[in-house]
């Protein structure tokens, strides 16, 4: 978080884009500055656990604890979730929307893959370029295993989505 994370809040300040970051909660209880900084600029935080902990792992229980934790660190209940690596049932969707608790369970139509040291960086740029639309929600990963590809691709994406005269809501706008 603190090797990329104001870097990206810099490149999306450069293009006057806006981001949904889904904060692990004990990165923002070891980078509180960097989290404040987050809203400050004006971008949106949803919740994505405590410990990155998947649901199939962990059961029901300890799975809504870690996201009551992740709430508890962050100083206030986050309107969107985004299950750590997209592992949820639609029951369970359901049972994180019911009654208020999130607005919305948030997925994502592209993945290009980042965190894959096995891709190159114009690689990790093609697998956006070969599956954005219109609407799409692209996750990119401000950690140090992402690194100079997430670094390339997400300034490509900006570059070449903007030059299409696409705009860059929070996910949180858009609701």
């Amino acid at each position: 978080m603190p090797e990329q994370t104001p870097w990206v809040l810099d490149t999306l300040d450069r293009f006057g884009a806006k981001g949904t970051f889904f904060c692990v909660g004990d990165n923002v209880r070891k980078h509180p500055e960097i989290f404040a900084d987050i809203l400050r600029r004006g971008h949106s935080v949803g919740n994505h656990t405590f410990n990155h902990l998947p649901l199939f792992n962990v059961g029901w229980g300890v799975f809504t604890k870690n996201i009551e934790q992740c709430d508890d660190v962050e100083g206030h209940r986050a309107r969107l979730f985004r299950a750590p690596h997209g592992h949820i049932t639609p029951w369970h969707a359901w049972r994180l929307t019911r009654g208020g608790r999130f607005d919305r369970v948030v997925f994502w139509d592209v993945m290009p893959k980042d965190y894959d040291n096995r891709l190159t960086e114009e690689e990790v740029l093609a697998n956006v370029r070969r599956y954005v639309r219109p609407g799409s929600v692209i996750v990119f990963h401000d950690s140090i295993k992402a690194g100079e590809r997430m670094r390339h691709a997400l300034v490509g994406t900006l570059e070449m989505l903007q030059a299409e005269g696409y705009t860059f809501p929070t996910i949180e706008a858009e609701i």
